[in-house]
């Protein structure tokens, strides 16, 4: 994971993460000054919990947003409780590429890393 995240809230966002994130905002033909990044917990997985990530045009009007470096990112409270202290990277490799949140509230994963448990 990279080492240089941009604060400005409770989940952070790597370098890396963001200039990916505002490439596919653009690709996508979305402003960035209103459209964001929703980083959010859902059911599902083995472990119990999955990480999902969807653009959209605006926040919700209870999400907590930050800003890191330009990209808006949107987390809803009952996923924030998840969240809380994570990072957001974007790792390249030659097993995997994408977008991985380092997890600090993570006791336990499934095998494959997709689905965890608090």
């Amino acid at each position: 994971m990279s080492t240089d995240a941009a604060t400005g809230g409770r989940v952070d966002v790597t370098d890396d993460a963001v200039d990916q994130a505002l490439s596919l905002l653009e690709s996508e033909e979305m402003d960035a000054t209103e459209s964001g990044l929703r980083l959010f917990v859902q059911q599902g997985g083995c472990a119990g919990l999955s990480y999902g990530m969807r653009f959209e045009q605006e926040p919700d009007e209870d999400d907590e947003i930050t800003e890191h470096d330009g990209l808006r990112v949107f987390v809803d409270p009952a996923s924030l409780d998840y969240l809380e202290g994570s990072v957001l990277d974007f790792e390249e490799g030659l097993q995997a590429e994408g977008f991985h949140v380092e997890n600090p509230n993570v006791v336990s994963e499934c095998g494959c890393g997709e689905s965890f448990r608090t």
